[in-house]
């Protein structure tokens, strides 16, 4: 043999050592799976890359309007390469569905080295938002790559990152309000999921005892209730809500059966008697049962959040009481929680569409008639009071700029800022060992035809925790990669020791515990320095949500205020 070939030879065997390190067959509960090695950089050289399993199921195909159940297992060796479809959904025109009923499915991240398989990695398990009506594990498309692929969490922090997919909308989320459909089928389906992570994640190199849930909006509040469920107990270790909490006026539906009954006569169903409404159905045509339900977002007789219909509801069983008194739940699990500096932009531009073209103006009027329908529980007083509070800078600044900022300030500070504040002071009241974080995400949005003075906007967030500036470098700019990389060495950090700032990722600035007392949250964007920890956001605000506007006295609900959902004269549906 000559040297040519010895050469050849001594090359395959460095890459043959190289791309040893990665899991292949690996055994579950459900039996084998496998996935795919993925090399990164030229040729895997330093030796580094990620398995990659997608499709594993950590439930049976879920019954219609039923708790899941668990996957009975399979014969030899299920090959997770592919994204399973979502969970049936509503398109975002809500004219059809896409998706499947059998869609409860996870994927899993796992970075290598270059030597041996990685062991006791911390595990960040991920719930995605949508309003509980859309959404998948995998996210939409972006750029020919999945907006929550989890490479870059995993490779950049060195974690195993989890997705998975839960059941959304009517099958998700329909309660009668009683034992005949207590609801929260999603919420399980999420609780099926970090169980099924808990069993299962060591022999992918996992730590089951470092389990960190995370998610953004809806999936927030589905990470806050589930950490306040006793169903988790003993389950995660630490929890990251972005953008809604489990006090979000739109996480809890405090009357189901209204909503169940608008859908059941949708569907022809009886609306006398939950027992027979319930019976019905759960034999009801999925698609057609998910039809029946959509959030319009034009010609809206009441502000968009009042359309938020099929939500989480406090059961008895797996949320046994309001939320607000079940923190001691959590006194044991780190919490991050924050907001983006205009998540309402999200809501105001539905609401008052003249928001985001310049030539269009907001009146006092527009504004108060929007207080008004979102304090209707107050009456008159609450929308006097409110609209006043809001409206005290008018005197200095009128411009049609600063009255449209009010209008976001408003609908960000009682749908986001304001719950989140209550549930980071309701978690650090209760904590035991437990730590607390908040922060405030500032980093600009970069969507076109928004005017310039708006921030950052609901779930603008998510490209920069899921590292798409590194992702897709064409179209983002260093500052992108700088806020990217910032964030996922906190969220990384956090996972692995519940301190943001201690792990192997480096961070700009020192991350303070929030107490009640210095109520510190970092401002997160591109340029971070000492100043970026800061104090009390929003502190009157806040005072004026929980004393003053709490103290007025409470009205009956009347005609004035928004109708029952199923009242077809009105333009809910």
């Amino acid at each position: 043999m000559g040297r040519p070939e010895l050469a050849v030879l001594g090359f395959a065997c460095c890459l043959a050592g190289v791309s040893a390190a990665k899991l292949g067959v690996v055994h579950t509960e459900g039996g084998f799976v496998e996935g795919v090695n993925r090399k990164l950089g030229l040729l895997g050289i330093g030796g580094r890359s990620v398995d990659i399993f997608k499709g594993i199921p950590f439930a049976a195909p879920p019954q219609a309007l039923e708790n899941p159940q668990r996957h009975p297992g399979w014969q030899g060796t299920l090959k997770a390469k592919d994204f399973k479809p979502r969970c049936l959904q509503v398109t975002l025109t809500q004219l059809n569905t896409w998706g499947s009923e059998d869609c409860l499915y996870l994927n899993i991240w796992v970075p290598q080295g270059q030597k041996e398989v990685s062991q006791n990695l911390p595990v960040m398990i991920w719930i995605y938002g949508g309003a509980y009506l859309i959404g998948s594990g995998q996210g939409f498309n972006f750029f020919s790559d999945h907006l929550y692929d989890g490479e870059e969490i995993a490779t950049r922090g060195n974690v195993i990152v989890v997705t998975f997919n839960y059941r959304l909308g009517p099958l998700g989320f329909l309660s009668t309000g009683d034992s005949h459909l207590p609801g929260n089928y999603g919420l399980r389906d999420q609780h099926m999921a970090i169980a099924w992570v808990k069993r299962n994640i060591a022999a992918f190199g996992g730590d089951p005892d470092n389990i960190t849930i995370f998610g953004e909006s809806s999936g927030g509040a589905s990470v806050s209730l589930q950490t306040l469920s006793p169903y988790n107990k003993g389950l995660i270790r630490r929890a990251i809500s972005e953008s809604g909490v489990a006090l979000s006026p739109w996480a809890i539906q405090k009357d189901p059966l209204s909503w169940a009954k608008h859908i059941a006569k949708k569907v022809g169903c009886p609306l006398d008697d939950t027992a027979r409404m319930a019976k019905c159905l759960k034999v009801t045509n999925p698609r057609a049962l998910t039809l029946a339900y959509k959030i319009p977002l034009v010609g809206l007789k009441y502000p968009a959040l009042l359309y938020a219909g099929l939500l989480p509801v406090v059961d008895g069983d797996f949320i046994p009481d309001d939320p607000i008194n079940l923190f001691a739940n959590a006194a044991d699990i780190d919490y991050i929680a924050g907001t983006n500096d205009m998540d309402g932009h999200i809501l105001a531009s539905i609401d008052l569409p003249a928001i985001n073209v310049v030539i269009l103006t907001v009146t006092g009027e527009d504004f108060y008639k929007l207080v008004r329908d979102l304090t209707f529980a107050k009456g008159p007083r609450g929308a006097n009071a409110t609209f006043d509070f809001y409206t005290a800078s008018w005197a200095q600044d009128s411009s049609q700029e600063a009255k449209k900022k009010t209008v976001v300030d408003f609908e960000t500070d009682i749908s986001f800022l304001m719950p989140t504040k209550m549930a980071v002071a309701q978690h650090r009241a209760n904590a035991k060992s437990a730590r607390t974080y908040t922060y405030l995400f500032s980093h600009p949005n970069r969507i076109p035809l928004l005017p310039s003075w708006v921030g950052a906007v609901h779930s603008t967030d998510l490209q920069y925790v899921f590292g798409k500036p590194f992702d897709i470098p064409l179209i983002y700019r260093p500052q992108d990669r700088t806020v990217s990389r910032t964030m996922i060495a906190y969220w990384t950090n956090f996972a692995r020791t519940g301190d943001p700032n201690k792990g192997p990722s480096a961070v700009p600035t020192q991350w303070e515990p929030y107490t009640q007392e210095n109520g510190n949250y970092l401002e997160i964007n591109k340029k971070m320095d000492g100043q970026s920890l800061k104090q009390h956001l929003r502190s009157s605000y806040l005072q004026y949500w929980t004393q003053t506007y709490q103290a007025l006295p409470t009205v009956s609900r009347n005609r004035t205020g928004p109708p029952p959902p199923f009242d077809d004269s009105t333009a809910f549906f």
